[in-house]
Parts: structure tokens; sequence; C-alpha cells
């Protein structure tokens, strides 16, 4: 949080935000001039024209509100940065896990091939079974190299993410031993969230933001207004013959806004703005209401799908593993099967893996979106 340069960012806009405000009372600039009002010399004098209070009263509430919108969008960028960082975190812990198991399997292959080898030299088995098994070997080897080069960019990212982008990251969980944890986990969390779309999205920056926007456009219409009335006039002027005794006076007036086209536009474009602030804020809730939508269903299906191969399939796939090759080898199960057996017993395994990982990514999406 502290290295990532687009909360860096948001922070500056913070501080621009809040110079902005210190700067909102801004009269206009004085005039300095030189008039001869007797006609015998010319003598210098100065004229300040000063709004009324409630004018640096909106200015004020305006800049205000930009501070405010600011501090909001920072919100989202803090969301958005924790957002990446545990997707990124969880995309390392998938990785290593896809590479324990591809050692795994392709060490299991190595052997087999190995034993192919010995038995078609003695002539128990087949060319095309020999062929067939230094396939399926060579096809898992360039799986692990495919999932070695995945984790590398997977730390790499993560790395980005948090400022070490050269340090050779690792997670400290394995996340196929994560299921029974998370199956937990993802059952508290579906039972508590609020029923409402509107509800669950109420703590949500994105929506935050989207709403002090339509605030900072509406008191953007209360300045306009406020900059239609009339203006006070005060100088200081020779207004005296030469041997007058008392040369300088004051003079008053009130600058009267009479090119009533210039405000009405201006009032116009602040009601436009004020009306797209507020478009925006429609489609953005809709957004964000179907992204949720997305998630919780995501987040069912995936804890559905959990729940089977906890259950049922990853027993059955170490079942298969371990039966298939000890009927191998005492010559109940025929090559073909014991290839079939071991591809379906490694595809329900990859299978559960990859329903962690979604039903994982589900969930932050759904914390997310709920500003958790």
């Amino acid at each position: 949080m502290r290295q990532h340069p687009r909360l860096r960012q948001a922070d500056r806009e913070i501080e621009e935000q809040r110079a902005l405000k210190r700067g909102s009372f801004a009269p206009a600039n004085p005039d300095f001039l030189f008039s001869a009002p007797t006609g015998e010399m010319w003598a210098p004098g100065v004229v300040q024209t000063i709004d009324l209070p409630n004018v640096y009263r909106q200015q004020r509430r305006v800049a205000q509100a930009g501070i405010t919108l600011a501090e909001r969008n920072r919100d989202v960028s803090r969301a958005s940065v924790l957002r990446d960082t545990r997707l990124a975190y969880l995309s390392l812990q998938f990785t290593e896990a896809q590479v324990r198991q591809l050692t795994y399997q392709d060490s299991l292959f190595r052997a087999l091939r190995l034993a192919t080898e010995r038995l078609f030299t003695a002539g128990e088995v087949t060319s095309l079974q020999r062929i067939s098994t230094d396939a399926e070997a060579r096809q898992v080897t360039v799986l692990l190299q495919q999932a070695t080069a995945d984790r590398q960019a997977a730390q790499r990212r993560l790395g980005l993410l948090l400022g070490r982008p050269s340090e050779v990251l690792a997670t400290s969980t394995d996340l196929s031993r994560t299921g029974a944890e998370l199956a937990q986990t993802g059952t508290t969390l579906l039972s508590g969230l609020p029923a409402e779309d509107s509800a669950a999205l109420i703590r949500s920056p994105t929506l935050a933001a989207a709403t002090q926007n339509v605030a900072l456009s509406q008191s953007g219409i209360s300045l306009v207004r406020a900059r239609r009335t009339p203006a006070l006039t005060v100088g200081y002027q020779n207004q005296a013959f030469e041997n007058s005794a008392l040369k300088y006076r004051f003079q008053f007036g009130v600058s009267v806004p009479i090119w009533f086209w210039t405000y009405r536009s201006q009032l116009q474009a602040a009601t436009a703005r004020s009306q797209a602030a507020s478009y925006q804020l429609q489609a953005q809730r809709l957004e964000l209401s179907t992204q949720y939508q997305q998630a919780l269903a995501d987040s069912r299906k995936f804890s559905a799908s959990l729940g089977y191969y906890e259950q049922t399939g990853l027993p059955q796939s170490r079942a298969i593993i371990s039966q298939s090759q000890r009927l191998f080898r005492a010559g109940e199960v025929s090559y073909l099967q014991l290839i079939l057996s071991l591809n379906q017993a490694f595809a329900i395994q990859n299978t559960y893996l990859t329903t962690i990982r979604d039903y994982r990514q589900a969930l932050v999406e759904l914390n997310y979106l709920r500003g958790e």
C-alpha cells in the first residue's frame, strides 16, 4: 500500500484539492489605473471588485466536495490494489500447486516409461504401447515446463504489485490443502450476505465515488447561481484639484451581472454536468449489481463443485492412482486401462485445483464489490 504508484497518485490528487480549497477565497485582481478626474494631472488609483460572501462560501463548498471526491477515488484505488494483489497471490498459489502436481505426475510417467521400455525389450508390450507411454510422458513434461513458466510470471506479477520485482516470492500455503477451510469460509460468507443488491453494495467504494461526484456537480450549480448576484466595487482615487486639502477619497459601486446569457449558459452547463453525473451513478449501480450477481452465482456454483470434490472426487482420484498401479503390477489391468485411469485421476485433481482457484476468485470479487 505504501509503494504502489496508483495510491501515491491518489494522495497527490488529494493534496491538489486541499491546495485548491485554501484558495477558495479568490477575489478578482485589483485594477491599478491612472486617471485625471480634474483634467489638470494624472493620478494613480486602485479599484477592487469583491463578490458577496455567498460566492466564496459556495466556492469553499465546491472545494470541499472536490477533496471528498479525491478521497473516495483513493478508496477505489486502494480496493483495486488489494483485489489485484489478492488475485496475484492466488495465481501464484495456483501455479505452485500445479507445479507440485505435475512434478508428481511427471515422475510417475517417467517411471512408467522406463518400465515400458524394459517390457518392450522383453517382448511383453507392443511397439504401440511403448510409443504411447513415451508420448504421455513427454506431454506431461511439457505441461510441467509450462506450469513452471506460469509460476515465474506469477512471481513477477506479484512482485511488481508489492514493489519487489526482482525477488523470488513463494506463498506460505499449499492451495490444494485449503479446500476444507475455503468451504467453511465461503459458506459463512454466503449465508451472511443481504438479499438485496442495494444493501450488499452500500459500502462499495466505487459507488461512493460516483455518489460524491453527483454531490460535486450539484455544488457547482449552487456556485453558478451565487455568481449571478451583484458584486461590490471599492476604489481609492484622486478626485480633487491640485490645491485641494483632501485629494484621495474612497468610491463605492456595484458590479451588475447584465451579461445574462453568459450566466445562463454556465448554469445550463452545470445542470447538464449534474444530470450526467446522476446518470453515471445509475449506470455504475447497475453495473455493480450485475457484477455482484455474477460473482454471487459463481461463488454458489463453485461452492457446490468444491463440496463434490472434497467429499467424492478427490478421494476417488487418489484411490484410482494407487489401485490402478497395484493392479497393473499384478497384471490384472492392461496398459491402456492404466493410462486411462491415471489420466482420469489427474484430470480430477487438476479440476479440483481449478475449482479452488475460481471459488477464491469469486469470493475476492464479492468482497471487492462489497467494500471489504
